[in-house]
């Protein structure tokens, strides 16, 4: 998309001042990207081009397409928050900041540093949601480029959008980015089984489609007697969704039913209605497939009605019926409902704020968390988990994560119920507090002001992130002391347990260190922490003996493990790899997982063959930690030693493919150590390959000439 087409398609909906206030921002991020380039070579100013266009295409308003436009600029450039502030505002300002990541903060790791940066982007989507919907467009370009990224980038990449950016798009119901997402993400994640579906679905698209033109003239026909006016066309199946059918459901290609689909569009909820009728009374319904989303939304505020019947040929056919502006809502989701006029929020639904609810839990959420790895783990267990729906006494309807249990419902209604409860009722009968509520249960909740409040069996029951938080802020307030002195105690056993000496560990300042470490104020804070289960007292004494473990030298480390193999010092390790602070150590480097220099490694000390080295993302590394060394590359003088790495080639069997791929790799200088292939039924080819390389470096050039071949799917470094 052009800057040109941009502003075309923005002009459609917004006022020609606002569309020249976004030409303004173009002008503005071109110039402070001056210079710059994407991973395929292009210039960067197309990717926020790009994420505005995509946020055009939601009709989100000017302020938002502006924030899409300058997304990059504080992060990527010298443009600082007080620039865009002065040039564009605080409104815009405020969601550049929203989706900047944290840069001037030093993490333990590159993982830490990621739950950070999505905690900032949550906290401030509680805020403003256009923040998200920015990222969401950010996300989405990025993948859509993700094939110019290494190997380990797209398979990391494509587990966080799976993780993190699906299941967010999906909560906000924003389907037309999210079952892109998911189609791209598992490309590069599983690509024999993505390019094997879409050969499936290729061979009878044909005889699909004149089948679904046949039903559509049927039904035409029959609303066109009846005066009920509707646009109807066949419903595309994602890849992903036939794959997760596939996968969890253990279907064949041929069992899914919704692969045949029709989707009808009428002018109101009562022609919905009266269109199912006509449905049923044409085709035999099938028992159980019928769902009416109308009188009972999903959570991201999706409505239709689905139906499953017997098509004209006896093969399965699933119809959906909704309102065009429940399509609307279908396809876009949140930002179908969000309006802006001079920068005051409109709601356009009246219930809008209640089916948003848990946006503001958020921001309660992630201060009762204790880092951001916490908060990100309880947010995909809450948000992105599959709902039920349930009732209270009175038939309001309230909604809580797959698994709930009467806690989760009483501290939904109020804190003050869920802390007195003494028992509960569901449909009429008493049942256990750890019984898992179903959607459609009525559930009746028995308090008592003579309550002694939750208790510890409470948290472990609890599924919802808001009922642990309601709990564990009960006992914060209530237990205090006793949570104090229990949480000492267990901290001293711990250490004990581990061979430390508590007095000469819990000092003013070692503790005072580990408080701030965990965002505590005091000491009494962070054992109180321990004594209600917020904090485990293991975390608190890694913590404590960090220091201490660090500074074991070589010779506390050769006495600990007597076993270890020793050698004679001399200037170079022939494996290219030395160990912190220790010289004669006999070193080799793991064949599970090949590293090279350049790779992110760790040292294992083995029984009688010394030290062992791996990748740190190796699958075999889970083994015991105290054996763990620290662990550097040397600097080479030359790139003249190999180090041998298996990659693995998925592509479209065809004549010559193999031929040239080894002549892509013999062009990069590379040397072949062995070489296989095989084919499946599906036209799939596989290509495992051993080659010798220098570094990180040499492999990715390698890597990427192979990519550039016609009909490479996908390139991979294989672990055993």
């Amino acid at each position: 998309m052009t800057i040109n087409d941009l502003l075309e398609k923005a002009a459609r909906y917004l006022s020609s001042a606002e569309v020249n206030n976004i030409k303004s921002a173009y002008q503005y991020a071109e110039d402070s990207h001056s210079g710059q380039l994407r991973k395929s070579g292009d210039p960067y100013i197309i990717h926020p081009v790009e994420v505005a266009g995509i946020l055009v295409d939601l009709e989100m308003d000017a302020t938002t397409i502006i924030g899409g436009l300058l997304h990059d600029v504080v992060e990527d450039t010298d443009v600082t928050l007080e620039d865009i502030t002065e040039c564009f505002g605080e409104e815009v300002a405020r969601l550049v900041d929203g989706v900047t990541k944290l840069r001037h903060f030093e993490f333990k790791s590159k993982e830490d540093q990621q739950a950070e940066n999505h905690r900032k982007m949550f906290v401030a989507m509680a805020q403003d949601i256009r923040c998200v919907l920015i990222k969401l467009a950010d996300r989405l370009h990025n993948m859509r480029t993700l094939k110019f990224m290494s190997a380990e980038k797209q398979v990391q990449k494509a587990n966080e959008t799976l993780e993190i950016f699906a299941p967010l798009a999906n909560r906000l119901g924003i389907s037309a980015i999210k079952w892109e997402l998911e189609d791209i993400s598992l490309r590069f994640l599983n690509p024999q089984q993505y390019y094997r579906i879409v050969n499936l679905m290729k061979r009878k698209r044909n005889d699909r489609e004149e089948y679904i033109s046949e039903v559509i003239d049927k039904i035409q026909d029959t609303l066109n007697q009846l005066n009920i006016e509707a646009d109807i066309s066949g419903r595309p199946k994602h890849i992903y969704s036939i794959y997760r059918k596939m996968a969890y459901q253990n279907k064949q290609f041929n069992e899914i039913y919704d692969l045949l689909a029709v989707r009808i569009i009428v002018k109101s909820i009562k022609d919905c209605y009266a269109v199912l009728g006509i449905i049923h009374t044409q085709w035999k319904p099938m028992p159980g497939r019928f769902k009416d989303y109308i009188a009972m939304p999903k959570a991201n505020m999706y409505q239709s009605l689905h139906t499953t019947v017997i098509g004209p040929k006896g093969d399965p056919l699933e119809v959906q019926i909704r309102t065009e502006d429940m399509h609307k809502v279908a396809e876009y989701g949140i930002a179908a409902h969000w309006a802006y006029k001079e920068g005051k929020q409109k709601n356009v639904n009246n219930k809008f704020e209640d089916k948003l609810a848990w946006f503001r839990e958020i921001l309660e959420w992630q201060n009762d968390a204790e880092d951001a790895k916490e908060f990100i783990e309880s947010l995909k267990a809450d948000l992105f988990s599959d709902t039920v729906f349930v009732f209270t006494p009175k038939g309001d309807v309230i909604e809580l994560p797959r698994g709930s249990v009467p806690i989760d419902f009483a501290y939904r209604i109020h804190t003050e119920i869920g802390n007195k409860t003494v028992g509960a009722k569901v449909n009429g009968k008493i049942v256990p507090l750890d019984y898992h509520l179903q959607t459609g249960d009525i559930v009746d909740m028995m308090t008592s002001k003579h309550s002694y409040g939750p208790s510890q069996d409470w948290l472990k029951m609890a599924q919802s992130s808001h009922a642990k938080n309601k709990i564990r802020q009960w006992f914060k307030k209530q237990r205090r002391d006793e949570n104090v002195a229990k949480g000492r105690e267990l901290v001293e056993k711990e250490l004990k347990s581990q061979g430390f000496d508590p007095k000469e560990l819990l000092t003013e300042e070692n503790i005072d260190n580990v408080a701030k470490k965990f965002n505590f104020s005091t000491d009494e804070e962070i054992f109180a922490a321990v004594g209600y289960n917020g904090i485990t007292s293991k975390q608190v004494v890694t913590r404590l003996t960090e220091k201490m473990r660090k500074s074991t030298d070589a010779e506390q480390l050769l006495n600990a493990f007597p076993d270890v193999k020793t050698y004679t010092p001399r200037r170079k390790t022939e494996t290219g790899v030395r160990v912190k602070g220790v010289d004669n150590l006999m070193i080799r480097l793991s064949k599970c997982c090949n590293p090279v220099p350049g790779d992110d490694i760790v040292g294992y000390i083995t029984k009688g063959r010394g030290v062992s080295i791996h990748r740190r993302n190796c699958p075999n590394l889970n083994v015991d930690q105290a054996r763990l060394l620290d662990v550097e590359w040397e600097a080479p003088k030359e790139e003249t030693k190999n180090y041998n790495v298996d990659i693995e080639i998925t592509g479209y069997d065809r004549n010559g493919l193999l031929n040239e791929v080894l002549q892509a790799v013999s062009e990069t200088k590379t040397q072949i150590n062995a070489v296989s292939g095989k084919a499946d039924k599906n036209k799939v080819a596989l290509i495992d390959m051993k080659i010798a390389i220098h570094n990180v470096s040499h492999l990715k050039t390698v890597v990427e000439r192979i990519k550039r071949i016609t009909d490479v799917y996908a390139v991979r470094r294989v672990m055993d």
